[in-house]
Parts: C-alpha cells; structure tokens; sequence
C-alpha cells in the first residue's frame, strides 16, 4: 500500500483549528512538469500545422512579398488588381502604418491564392498514376507525359523540406472502381481455381450480380466516396478487426525480429535502456510532425494518417465489438516481468530520460524479486482469450480500486515492456533457435504480452529484442518504419565495450512503482484461467518456420529481370502446387497509402499465368525456353496486378464494401457469398525493408533485420511472410497448424528451398544456351 499512499498529491480536511492542508510537493512538481511538456508539444504542433497548412508555400515566401509590395506602393509602382488600395478602404486610416498594414492584406491575398493554386494543382498530379506503369529496366524510355509529370511534381514538392503530414491535405481519395472492372477482373482471377462447370457457374452468379442489386450497392458506394476520406478503411478497421470475437495472439497481432546478424550488447537492461529510449525519440518526432514522410521514387507521398496511433493505443474489448483508444500524451511506459507490472516514469525535469538513466530503471525491476500477487502473473492471458470473455471481466472486474487505477495505467502507457527470464535469439549453429525466437516473440507463454497494446517491446535476457503488434490501428510498414529507425540510431549511439549504455547517471532517475492488483475474486481467478486455456490450445498449435535463405537474393533475381516480389510470389506458388497438388485463393497484401487514410488492398498472385508457368515446371518435356518465357509473362502479370492495386484498382476491397451494404440493406447475394466462403489458404505479406535512406548496407552489411511473420488464416492454410533483406538473403516465416493433417510448415519450407534452388538452375541453364547461341 505505500506506493498507493504516496500517489496521494494533495488532501485537505477541516479541524477545530481551521484548514488542514497537507500535499506532496514532488508529485506536485511531477504535474506541473507534465503540464509544461504538454504545452510545449501543444505550441510545437501549432507551428508545425501552420506549416503543413501551407504546404507545398513557405511562410517566409509571406514576408518577401509583403516586403515587395511595400516597397512597391511607396515607390509609386501599380500593385496588380489594385489590391493596395482596395486594402486600404477598408481600413480606419491611411497613415504609413495603415498603408504597411494594407499591403500586408494584399499580399495575403496573393500569397494564399498562390498557395491553394499550389496545392490543388499537386492534388490533381498525384491523382496520375500512369509512372508506375512506366518500365524501369535500364534503357527503357520514359514518356514525355511522365517525365513531364515529374518535373511539376518535383517543382510543387522538392523546394519546401515536407513534414509528416504536410500532404495530407493534397492526398487524392480512393477511386471507386466500376462494377464491370471488378467484375472482369474477378473473373480473370478465379478461373485458374475452378474447372469449366465450377467456372461458368461463378460467371453466371457474377453476371446476375451486376445486372441487378450491384446497380443499387454501387450508388451507395458512390455516396460513401464522395462524403468520406476513404471509401473502404473505416469499414474496413471495424469489421475486419474490432468486431472480430477470436483471441488477438496468432490470429491477429504479427512480430517483428531484431537484426540478428549484429549483437551489440549482452546485457538486457542496456539494450532495453537504449531501445526505449529511441522508441521514444521516435515518438516525439510523430508529436512534433518533424518525421519526415515516407516517399516513392523520392517524390510521391504516402498517407502518414496512421502514425498518429502508434504510442499511446490500446485496443479496449467490447461485447459485440471492440474499439481503438489513442491518448493524446503519456509520460511513463508499463514493464512486465516475471509476472509483475511496473509504472516507469520516462520524463523528468522536462526532459526525456537518457538511455543509461532508463538502463537504471530497468536494472532495479531485473533485482525486484517481490512475487507477483494472486492472479497477475497469467493477468495478460485476458488479452489473449476470446474477446467477448475479456470484455465482460473487464466491466465487472476492472471499475473499481487498484484494479482500475492499474488497468488504466497500463492502456495509457506509450508502450508496453517485456523482460523475458529467457533466453532466446539467433545462433547460427542452431538454426531452428530462429523458430523459437518467431515463436516467442508471436505468442510468448502465452500470458506474458499485453495483446491490446499497439505493441509489446519483448527483451531476452542476452539481450536480443523484438515486438509484438496489434494490427488494428495500422498495418507493418509503420512500425518497420520505427524498427528501421531504431535499429539504425542504436548503431550510431552504440554501447560501451563492457556492453552498458554511454552517459553518466548524476541524479537518480524516478524509481518504478509495482502496480498494485486485487485479483482474489474467485470468478476473477476463473475468467483468467479459460483465457489462458485458450491461449495455450492456441499457442501449442502454431506450426512455425523460419528460412534465412542465403544461397542468393536480390541481386541474382534482379539478374533475371523480373520484379523481385514477383519472383518470390512465383516461387511461392510452385512450393504451394507441389505442397497440396493444386492451386488455392492466394492473399498478398499491397498497401493503397497513395491515397489519403489508405490501407492495404490485395494482390491475387494465383493467375492464369503463373499456373501456366508452375505447371510447365512440373512437366519433364517442357523446355527451358518454354518455362523461363512464362516465368517472365507470369511475373509481368502479377507486377501489372500489384501497380493496379496500388492504384486503388483492386478486386477485394471493392468486393468488401458492396458486402457491407449489402449486408446493411438486407439483400442477399449468391454471388457475394461464394466471393467471400473461399479461404484464403495462401496469405503472404513482404515485410518492408528500406522504407528510408537511413540504412545504409554497405556502410553496415550485417544490419538487417529477419523482418516478422503471423499467424496461418485458414485453418488449412499457410501464413508466410517474407523479407528480401540484401542482395544475397531472404527471410521466410511460415506458420501453419499443427492440428491440420494436409499442412506442415517444415514441408512447405523445404518446397520453398527446392523452388529457389529450381528457378536459379533454371535461369544459368537458360543463359548458357543463350550464350551459346550467340557464339
């Protein structure tokens, strides 16, 4: 109860003697130091949305004209549309300082006339989506349209250094496309899944589709369209993801590993300390809108709508759904560790605490060796049972007392810590050590991760790290963004060579309050115990993987000249066809962040092509030339499917919304039931790698992450994830379930590492009849 009593900030009570006034100074400073950074962030954002306001113009371009036309009217010269003077009526005087003040009315006026001109013209620019369609193979001519395009898009954008979210307000809406396209489209996409008879059926049932209650579905679209920023994610965050009533962990939540080819320092607490430290420099950088944006091809912004929820967010369980809950600022993170939760204050005297102070804090829970209370240390399994289950324990057993106070503490904390007591990483004699490190890292024991969170921080006791992510409030390019960020600057800030953090400690830093539980109730006791019977049916069946292909990787496959991901989706395909012996709904996921508050769409990498070509490599008399030809064709048909994707052409997002409505309207569809009742058994997803100049692999080779992976979506299924991280190595997360008979990730593995080895001696047998040839 001592750290209970010495929260209490400020109390007063009336005696005989009068007012009884008693209060805690140090809390007391601790508020008002809370409030100052506040207000600094507060005034920071006001300036930097003044910016961004005015973006692509620059204020200062304000007072040049300003200075311009003063000089102008005093000079005698004539002011255009006579703004001067127009300014000037209007004015109670015209003294010098009232004229100065009328030339600053009118060049506001020019000014902003000038800057909404700007910044509609560069929202119709990036509105043209024909550069991506462009080739870029070297040689390849580019249009005079698109070069032309270019140079006004670099012009509007490259003269005022952006901000991260200074082209938000420039960002085109999400296209809707027609019916008929996405019909087309569909068509086209399915017909490698399904014989003749299955074939014609669906193109019936799509025909009939279109021409009757898609016509009334579409025109509520079209509303949707042009009254909301975006057509599907709203939609799309709601039921894919809070009304889902299944456990987070596995299903939902994905990891992220650390670069394991470097080992920086041993000792957890100093990798913890510097870690947290640039989670939360990172932070401050969102807070401040001083992040600058992600662009393609250096000059196409993408959607920074998503990083306002990164810190700070919690996923809160509801009965029927769940919702997302962003606080605006918190100044402490939550740690676990060995079944115990602490509050750690990470701001002091109005500055963020540096890496050896945090080192410190986290040294003094690593030597706490209190037992958790009755119930906490399996407290997090809630999180990962059914959520429907958790939502209710949550509004009978969290509203009151320390289970309150605590709870809330730990859904406002920027992030949630996880000291492991074990030892897990990467060891390069023992390969399957990187299956359990995926493993730890998916799913921990499976009550030792706060799933609400927007992410758990998971160190092992030798210091490796990884998180783990809750998908709803964004998708991975956003925290690979933050994981590039902080396994660069961690290269940069380094460690001493006894493996501690750099900087001397004057003054200790606030110490790290245990948060104190009331979780006797018996029925508490029971709610917790099925949420952990479930968390560990669903953990002991996860299947997982992981291949660090190191044979070749980029370069070889640009070599072939064919799209890298491309590639990859090929080889997936053969490994999947000589897995099951025949083909399935394949999902990739391709982001729409070209367009404001996009998401992800999905590519269809199962195409009439590709299964030409994986069948073509299943035959014995198919000739070289013959297969590397529709290898080729096959990866020009997926690159096409993706750029359309990106585009916000896609199928399945479309399909989706004419779903809801439908479902809304109460009109029933054959053809939308069939759409949606096929299994996805094939999910991939390439982990983004180099979204930002900072890594610089041949300054720092070994500085690669292993990138991340989830769990399987069809029960029958496989969940591979993949990252090409340099030219010679690639990363494979496979997961599947063990209690499926027709599904191994060990065999799928192997398939993969046979088509890899396949492909390469295909393309040297190619070339040397090439080179034959030409001799």
């Amino acid at each position: 109860m001592a750290e209970a009593h010495s929260a209490v900030a400020f109390s007063f009570a009336i005696t005989h003697d009068g007012w009884d006034v008693n209060f805690d100074r140090e809390v007391l400073y601790l508020v008002w130091e809370s409030g100052v950074r506040s207000w600094k962030k507060r005034l920071v954002r006001f300036r930097n949305s003044v910016h961004n306001g005015v973006y692509p113009g620059h204020l200062q371009s304000l007072y040049v004209l300003w200075t311009l036309l003063v000089a102008a009217h005093f000079g005698g010269i004539n002011i255009p549309f006579n703004l001067v003077n127009k300014a000037s009526i209007i004015l109670p005087g015209d003294s010098t300082m009232w004229q100065i003040i009328a030339c600053l009315l009118a060049a506001l006026t020019m000014w902003l006339s000038v800057i909404f001109f700007m910044r509609y013209l560069l929202k119709l620019l990036l509105i043209y989506k024909g550069w991506m369609y462009e080739s870029r193979s070297p040689g390849a001519k580019i249009s005079r349209k698109t070069l032309l395009w270019i140079a006004v898009v670099k012009v509007l954008s490259g003269w005022n250094k952006p901000k991260l979210y200074s082209f938000q307000g420039s960002l085109p809406r999400l296209p809707l496309p027609s019916v008929r396209d996405t019909m087309k489209r569909y068509l086209i996409s399915v017909r490698p899944l399904l014989d003749d008879e299955n074939f014609q059926r669906v193109e019936k049932l799509a025909k009939e589709f279109q021409e009757t209650i898609a016509v009334k579905l579409q025109r509520y679209l079209i509303l949707k369209s042009w009254w909301s920023s975006n057509y599907v994610s709203d939609w799309w965050e709601e039921y894919v993801y809070l009304r889902g009533r299944s456990p987070l962990m596995v299903n939902s939540n994905f990891y992220g590993i650390d670069a394991i080819l470097l080992r920086p320092t041993k000792i957890q607490a100093a990798r913890a300390g510097v870690v947290i430290h640039l989670c939360l420099k990172f932070r401050r950088l969102i807070d401040r809108q001083e992040l600058e944006p992600i662009m393609l091809q250096g000059m196409v912004p993408l959607c920074s709508w998503q990083y306002e929820r990164l810190f700070n967010t919690v996923r809160v369980p509801g009965i029927e759904t769940d919702k997302i809950v962003h606080y605006e600022d918190s100044s402490h993170i939550t740690v676990y560790h060995k079944g115990r939760y602490f509050k750690v204050i990470v701001y002091s005297r109005g500055r963020l605490l540096q890496p050896a102070e945090i080192q410190v804090q986290i040294q003094q829970i690593l030597d706490d060796d209190s037992p958790p209370a009755v119930g906490e240390e399996r407290l997090a399994a809630l999180t990962a049972g059914e959520r429907t289950h958790w939502a209710h324990i949550r509004q009978t057993m969290f509203n009151r007392g320390h289970n309150r106070t605590s709870l809330h503490c730990i859904e406002r904390a920027a992030f949630n810590v996880c000291l492991d007591d074990q030892e897990y990483g990467y060891d390069e004699n023992d390969p399957p050590s990187l299956d359990r490190y995926g493993r730890i890292l998916l799913h921990g024991k499976g009550h030792d991760r706060w799933f609400d969170k927007s992410f758990n921080l998971c160190f092992s006791k030798t210091g490796f790290v990884g998180f783990n992510s809750e998908h709803t409030w964004a998708d991975a390019p956003v925290m690979g963004h933050l994981w590039e960020y902080v396994i660069w600057s961690e290269l940069e800030i380094g460690y001493k060579p006894d493996g501690n953090t750099f900087g001397v400690v004057e003054t200790p830093p606030p110490t790290p309050i245990r948060l104190q539980w009331d979780l006797s109730n018996e029925d508490l006791l029971k709610g917790i115990d099925v949420s952990y019977n479930v968390a560990q049916k669903l953990l002991n069946d996860v299947d997982l993987r992981i291949l660090m292909y190191t044979k070749y990787g980029k370069g070889f496959m640009k070599s072939c000249r064919v799209s890298p991901d491309a590639f990859i989706q090929l080889i997936l395909q053969l490994s999947y066809y000589r897995d099951a012996g025949r083909f399935c709904l394949t999902y990739e996921a391709s982001m729409t962040r070209m367009f404001r508050e996009g998401r992800t769409e999905t590519v269809r990498p199962c195409t009439i092509e590709s299964s030409a070509w994986v069948k073509a490599m299943c035959d014995p008399n198919a000739s070289i030339e013959t297969k590397v030809n529709l290898f080729r064709k096959a990866c020009q048909r997926h690159q096409l499917g993706y750029q359309d994707a990106m585009a916000g052409r896609g199928i399945d997002r479309h399909l989706f919304c004419l779903y809801v409505v439908s479902k809304y309207l109460e009109l029933e569809s054959p053809f939308l039931q069939e759409v949606f009742n096929e299994p996805w058994r094939l999910s991939t997803s390439q982990t983004p790698h180099g979204q930002t100049s900072m890594l610089d692999l041949k300054k720092n080779p070994n500085c690669v992450s292993a990138g991340g992976g989830f769990g399987p979506v069809a029960d029958d299924g496989y969940g591979v994830s993949y990252i090409i991280a340099r030219e010679d190595t690639i990363f494979f997360h496979v997961s599947s379930k063990r209690s499926c008979p027709i599904t191994s990730s060990s065999n799928f593995v192997q398939q993969i590492e046979n088509s890899m080895k396949d492909v390469q001696e295909l393309f040297i047998e190619y070339n040397k009849l090439q080179n034959g040839a030409k001799s």
